[in-house]
C-alpha cells in the first residue's frame, strides 16, 4: 500500500493578502485593501522583536460598525488581536486544521524565515486540499 504524499499549507495557501501598520485608520486600512478575498489583514511588525497581529473584517464589524464608531478615528491596534498564531508553509494541512480546532481559528498567516508569505483559513483546506487528495 503507498502512502499518500500529505497536502501543505503552501499547496493551498492564499499568497495575496493585506499589510496594513497598526497606527493606520480602520478608514485608511479599508481604503488600501486590495484583497478582499482574504477577509483580514495582516498587521506589520513595529520593530524586529514585535510580533505581527491580525484584524478581520468581523472584528472590524463587531468593534466599529456595530459601535457606531467613526471608521476615521479608530486605529487598527484599537481592534487587532495580537500576537496572532501563525502556521509553516511546510506544514501538513490536517494538522493546520487540528490547530486551528484547537484555539478556536479560522484562518492564520503563513510564516517562513521571520516574514509572512501568505494566509490559510479553513475554506482553503476544505476546498482546495480536499479537492485535489
Amino acid at each position: 500500500m503507498s502512502e499518500k504524499k500529505p497536502i501543505l499549507v503552501q499547496d493551498v495557501m492564499k499568497k495575496r493578502f493585506d499589510m496594513v501598520d497598526g497606527m493606520a485608520t480602520v478608514e485608511h486600512a479599508l481604503n488600501t485593501m486590495k484583497h478582499l478575498e482574504t477577509k483580514s489583514l495582516i498587521v506589520n511588525k513595529r520593530h524586529d522583536n514585535d510580533e505581527y497581529g491580525m484584524v478581520t473584517l468581523s472584528d472590524i464589524a463587531r468593534q466599529v460598525l456595530a459601535e457606531d464608531r467613526p471608521p476615521e478615528r479608530v486605529n487598527i491596534y484599537e481592534i487587532m488581536s495580537k500576537p496572532v498564531i501563525t502556521v509553516g508553509p511546510n506544514m501538513d494541512i490536517r494538522y493546520c486544521a487540528r490547530l486551528f480546532s484547537r484555539f478556536n481559528l479560522s484562518r492564520a498567516p503563513v510564516v517562513e524565515n521571520g516574514l509572512v508569505i501568505g494566509f490559510i483559513s479553513y475554506t482553503d483546506m476544505v476546498v482546495k486540499g480536499l479537492r485535489t487528495s
